[in-house]
Order: structure tokens, then sequence, then C-alpha cells
């Protein structure tokens, strides 16, 4: 009886969870922060170096296309600038890449912003893999897990647009359009340059290519266009859960990532013998290129006691960090803390796109209370300065979603999820 007993509530809470990772998509608005703020960075970084594009990505480059063209044959990393080595190609990739980025930070058709953006990402940095940072490879595996991700469900145009839009309503010619453009885009590089993408190798997955994947992406927003408005239910329902399942794991690898990353920079911090004795700080703060403020960094270098502290605090928090998930008040405290060292890293170290990537990053793990009160404080900002009111700004219909469908489980609504502290 008592084996019963025990199992009975086991079993009861295995359905509520599996109902939930299936019913709804978690974590909508740290979803919506990495969007923002990733794109941000990615945007802010390529429009600061536009006067050094071509020495970084282009033609110009050290890292020649020859030399690029021979490493992306035996890594079979994804560029389009391998498609061709003109000047006039290299400008419209950068200048793509910069376009996607900001609309994708806005929020506009965010699903197909999530793939292009990540075209964008791809092809600049596997074009030249010696020029970046940490936190280029961040923006890497952050811009391949966004695609998965909804992350457009809030602070983003389509989240107004489905707001302001009725169930049966428009026909969406603007996505119908967009997805026609996307699928000419693709067959033209697929049939017309000169390194083809291939369809069971050399692809973001074992057994997958780069066509494959891209094409697979292509179709699935026309069957989600389809089940939307011409089979809104048990094949909606399923694609639906699916779509939930496919965005809760890429968030669950997302959080793994960034423990992954403090763990094992933790780690190897520990085995260095210049942490170990504290002074470890003490080097990058003497190097110019790590200082942007000279005076200041010289002043704070002067202080054994604070270098001491700085190093041996940078040591514990990573280490700690995945650990502290388990308690919530002393994850935030922690995560206060991570996001002020990576402040001090931008302003002392001169790193701020590296810096503001790992913030954007650990928002991941910020309560969904604080977000949702600090997206109130911005848009009461907002509507202070606004001279004329939000056209369209009345709460969303019964179960709209920000793709402008009814969400539905099993035939009924999903309540969205809930607003409680992480």
């Amino acid at each position: 009886m008592s084996t019963t007993s025990t199992t009975a509530p086991t079993g009861s809470a295995l359905l509520r969870g599996l109902d939930r990772v299936t019913g709804s998509s978690l974590g909508r608005h740290q979803t919506a922060v990495l969007r923002i703020g990733l794109s941000f960075a990615w945007v802010g970084y390529l429009l600061r170096e536009w006067p050094n594009r071509r020495e970084l990505y282009g033609p110009g480059a050290p890292w020649s296309w020859g030399m690029a063209r021979e490493l992306t044959g035996d890594n079979h990393a994804f560029t389009a600038l391998m498609w061709s080595d003109s000047t006039v190609w290299f400008e419209a990739v950068y200048a793509f890449a910069i376009v996607s980025g900001v609309l994708l930070m806005l929020g506009w058709r965010t699903r197909t912003m999530a793939v292009l953006s990540m075209i964008g990402v791809l092809s600049l940095q596997n074009r030249s893999v010696f020029v970046g940072d940490g936190g280029d490879n961040v923006l890497h595996l952050m811009a391949l897990y966004l695609v998965l991700v909804r992350c457009g469900q809030v602070w983003s145009l389509d989240a107004r647009r489905a707001r302001a839009r009725r169930p049966g309503g428009d026909r969406d010619v603007t996505g119908i359009v967009l997805w026609v453009l996307c699928g000419l885009a693709l067959a033209a590089a697929q049939l017309l340059m000169d390194t083809r993408m291939t369809w069971t190798d050399r692809g973001p997955l074992p057994g997958i290519g780069w066509a494959a994947a891209l094409w697979g992406l292509w179709a699935v927003q026309a069957l989600w266009w389809l089940a939307c408005r011409r089979a809104p239910g048990e094949p909606r329902t399923v694609l639906d859960m699916i779509a939930h399942l496919a965005h809760n794991g890429a968030l669950l690898v997302i959080m793994a990532e960034v423990c992954l990353i403090y763990a094992t920079a933790g780690w190897y911090k520990i085995q260095g013998s210049r942490w170990q004795d504290g002074t470890a700080l003490f080097y990058p703060m003497h190097i110019d290129y790590f200082s942007p403020w000279p005076s200041l960094s010289h002043a704070l270098a002067a202080s054994s006691v604070v270098v001491l502290l700085l190093s041996y605090g940078t040591v514990a928090v990573q280490v700690a960090f995945p650990f502290t998930l388990l308690n919530r008040r002393v994850k935030n405290v922690l995560l206060a803390l991570m996001m002020a060292e990576h402040v001090g890293i931008a302003v002392m170290l001169g790193l701020p796109f590296f810096s503001l990537a790992m913030v954007v990053a650990d928002a991941v793990f910020l309560p969904t209370g604080f977000l949702v009160r600090l997206g109130a404080v911005v848009r009461g900002f907002v509507a202070r300065t606004r001279p004329f009111p939000e056209p369209g700004a009345q709460p969303p219909g019964p179960g709209m979603g920000s793709d402008g469908c009814e969400s539905s489980v099993a035939g009924r609504a999903v309540p969205r999820a809930p607003s409680g502290r992480t």
C-alpha cells in the first residue's frame, strides 16, 4: 500500500510536468531578453567595426578568402561569404547581418528573422575565426538556439500585431511574400553558388546538411501557416505541442550552456598558479589592449588587497553559480554579483560586447516577476514620452499567441505560463 501511495503522487507530478512542457512555452520574458540583448550586442558590434569590416571579414582581411575556404572545407563550417569572393557580395552579407539583427531585436517576423540572423552570424564569424573573443562564442551558440525558441511572444512587434488581430482576421500577405522571397533566395543559393549546401552531411547536426536544415525550416513555416488557417483542430494542436517541446528543450540547453561556461571557466582558473596566489587580475591591468582607462587600472592594480579579492571572488562566483540554482534567493544574489562582474570587465578591460553577451546570457535565470515589473516600468516611461497613444493597444484576444494563431492543446485554450518567480 505504501508503494502505491508513493507511486501515485510521483506519477501525478510527472503528468503535470509533461502537461506543462507540452502545453506552454516557459520563460517567455527571459527568451525575449535573450532575443533583444543578443541582437543588440551583435548589431552594436557590427556598427562599431563598420570602418574595419573589410579588414576583419572582407577582401582586406589577413585571413584571406582562399585560406578561409580551405579551412571551412576541412571543418565544414557554414558561411555564405564562401559563395563568392567579390567585394559587392561581402558588403551585401554584412548589411544583411545588420538588418536581420535589427529586425530580430524588434521582434518583427521573429521566426524568420531568427533564421536569417543566424545565417548572418555564422557567415561572418566563420569567415574569420581568429578575430573573435569569448563573446563571439556566446553569440555563435545563442544564434543557433534562438532558431528553436519562441522568443517573440512578449516585447516584440509580433506580439503587438497579435494583440491587434482578431481571430480569423487578415491573410497575412506580408508573411506570405516574405516566405516566397526566402524560398527563392534559398533556391538561388542552392543552385547557382559555387559552394553548394549538402543534404546529409556538413550541417548543424549529424546526418543533416545545411540544405536539409534550411529547407526544412522553410517548409515548417508553410506547414505552420496551413495548420493555423486550414486545420485549427488536432493538427494545429500537435504542431503547437511540438513547438512547445522545441522551445522548452532549447531553453534548457541554453541554461545548461551558461552553467557549463561558468563551471569550466571557474575550474580552469583554479588550476592556474596566478589564480591560486590571487594575482591573476594584476597582469591584464598592465596590458595596453585591456586598459582603456590606464589611470584607473593602475590605481586598482596598486592595491594588492583589491587584486586578491577580485581574483578570488571571480573564481568563487563562477564555480559556485551552477550549485546556487538549487536555492532561488542565493541564485538571485549571485546573479547580481556576476552581472556586476561583467560590467566591471566592460569598463576596466574594454570588452563591452563580450560583457553584454554574458549579461544577457545570465538574464535567462532572472525571476519572471522582476522582468514583468521591469517591462511595466519601461512601458510606462515610453507611454509618458509618446505624444500619441499606441494604436491597437488592446488586450489580446482569447487564446491568441504572438504568431497570430489561437493556442490550444487537446481542443482547449492553453493558459499563459505563470509569471511567478523562477
